[in-house]
């Protein structure tokens, strides 16, 4: 599949000078006179885009179509976090966030993000992960995390798992090896040997410290993980995923993600 980087503008990189270009630009066709269809049933809308962007590139894996907050347009969110946003007749697109000018900019695109990572991370069986989290009634809050075995942060992280479970924060691991999958991946077969130890949290909490474990295979779901992860935009770890599927890069100290999550 060729790169999309080179021909879609990537979400992730636009400077809010773009996105203000972008919308003024968004606004001068709203007012102009052009016509743009009014779709009653989302359902054929959200057909009538598939068809035609696929009938353009056959190649583009679509994860999902929504109507967008704005009127008259569809969401396509594709893998990485990239997201299109359609005319209801499947002719025109631009790419970029969205946002509503209240008492702050609100990024409303990254919201829709949020809801699509969220329905993606409660679909995982909570057996697949590794868990470290207080007693049931004691819960206040989750954050699944994508992990690597030797990455810095990760273990500094992990370091603090205790004190976040004090807070009432349970901490759910998702493996995402940063070195890819398979044999040749050192990481990868780390997080493998962790996922299929008789007791996988003393496993990963030893690998994280530096110990050798013993190297183990079974049916594991590190791969597959792994590529949820891409599809997700994740390309960093520590990656944490809140509740609400916000999505926070890197290294939280205890006290501060537990502000974020509003327990503090």
């Amino acid at each position: 599949m060729q790169s999309l980087e080179f021909e879609l503008i990537s979400v992730y990189t636009m400077r809010i000078f773009s996105r203000i270009t972008l919308m003024f630009s968004l606004f001068a066709v709203l007012v102009s006179g052009v016509s743009m269809p009014a779709v009653a049933d989302d359902a054929a809308a959200a057909k009538n885009i598939r068809e035609r962007l696929l009938a353009a590139r056959p190649d583009i894996p679509i994860l999902d179509i929504r109507p967008a907050l704005l009127p008259g347009f569809y969401d396509v969110y594709l893998p990485a976090g990239q997201v299109l946003h359609f005319t209801a007749d499947g002719k025109n697109f631009y790419t970029g966030d969205l946002y509503a000018v209240e008492n702050q900019l609100v990024n409303l695109t990254e919201k829709g993000r949020s809801g699509e990572r969220k329905e993606m991370i409660d679909e995982i069986d909570e057996s697949q992960m590794v868990v470290f989290a207080p007693p049931k009634e004691k819960i206040k809050a989750t954050v699944t995390v994508f992990t690597d075995i030797d990455c810095v942060f990760c273990r500094k992280l992990h370091n603090e798992v205790p004190e976040l479970n004090r807070l009432g924060i349970a901490v759910r691991y998702l493996a995402y090896p940063r070195s890819g999958t398979g044999p040749d991946s050192a990481s990868y077969m780390k997080l493998v040997s962790a996922w299929c130890a008789d007791n996988p949290k003393i496993a990963l909490t030893r690998a994280k410290a530096g110990e050798s474990i013993p190297e183990m295979t079974c049916a594991n779901p590190v791969a597959s993980q792994y590529e949820l992860g891409g599809r997700l935009g994740i390309n960093s770890t520590p990656s944490l995923i809140y509740d609400d599927g916000t999505l926070a890069r890197g290294y939280v100290p205890a006290a501060e993600l537990a502000a974020d999550l509003g327990i503090l």
